[in-house]
């Protein structure tokens, strides 16, 4: 097999411009992974470490109980009004008796793991290895870091009987879709979708009335969303259709919180 000189670095796109950028042992691993067939014995080494992660997932999160998942930027400091929002909707979550799952990392991440433990719910978060270093945010009870993001997406959504969408990038979005599609296509329950910040995601939902139109999704996918800016709105949405349907209910745990468990 002929080795890539460029596994270890990222390069430049840009004409004339041969730039390389040199990136973790991390990034490069994940890239190596994807860039295309390698031999038998490296995609089967390979395969394993992916495994292990996925075990590692499990092991950590097994007995989270069931949680509401919220997406959103790692970006937004504790000052900016969309980190309160996140902190009030951890706070929400918590008091309904939810583990409040995220990607472990700051900004949106961390305001609602920081409101839920705030109100003593439980708290947890799936970080990723990346080549600028997340740490895990303080405010969490229970945390498992991986290298993969496909893997980060699944434990995200394993366990999760909502999500919520605050403002965030094209991972958010990556995370937003992905959700809706394993929704739209049956693969889980149809969970509620919660968007906050009506501002912020209309283009959104303008574009996916658009497809409706086009005639690439059904009328009746639209029903999958709520887009509100009512953290309170938000909140008994996530009741009628989670706790009600599912028959969750409070029941005394060994952790010295109460949180919600299938009945």
């Amino acid at each position: 097999m002929i080795a890539n000189p460029f596994r270890n670095s990222v390069s430049s796109r840009v004409p004339g411009i041969p730039i390389a950028v040199e990136v973790s042992p991390v990034s490069a691993e994940e890239r190596y992974f994807l860039e295309g067939p390698r031999s038998r014995r490296s995609e089967f080494f390979m395969t394993l470490r992916i495994v292990q992660d996925f075990i590692h997932g499990f092991r950590v999160l097994h007995f989270v109980g069931p949680c509401v998942t919220v997406f959103g930027s790692a970006r937004f400091a504790i000052d900016h009004p969309f980190y309160k929002i996140a902190r009030e909707v951890g706070r929400g979550l918590g008091g309904l008796g939810f583990t409040v799952m995220t990607g472990g990392g700051p900004g949106i991440m961390e305001a609602a793991n920081r409101g839920a433990r705030e109100v003593g719910g439980k708290s947890v978060g799936c970080n990723i290895e990346l080549p600028q270093e997340q740490q895990p945010n303080p405010y969490l009870d229970r945390h498992v870091t991986l290298r993969h993001f496909f893997v980060r997406k699944l434990l995200l959504v394993k366990y999760s009987y909502a999500f919520i969408v605050m403002p965030g990038g094209v991972g958010t979005m990556d995370e937003l879709f992905e959700s809706l599609t394993l929704i739209q296509t049956r693969k889980i329950e149809q969970f509620p979708i919660v968007l906050i910040g009506k501002q912020y995601w209309h283009r959104l939902v303008e574009l996916l009335e658009q497809m409706v139109k086009a005639g690439t999704i059904d009328p009746a996918d639209m029903n999958l969303l709520l887009v509100t800016d009512s953290v309170g709105e938000a909140m008994a949405h996530i009741q009628k259709h989670t706790i009600e349907p599912f028959h969750l209910h409070r029941r005394p745990v060994t952790m010295k919180r109460s949180w919600l468990l299938h009945e």
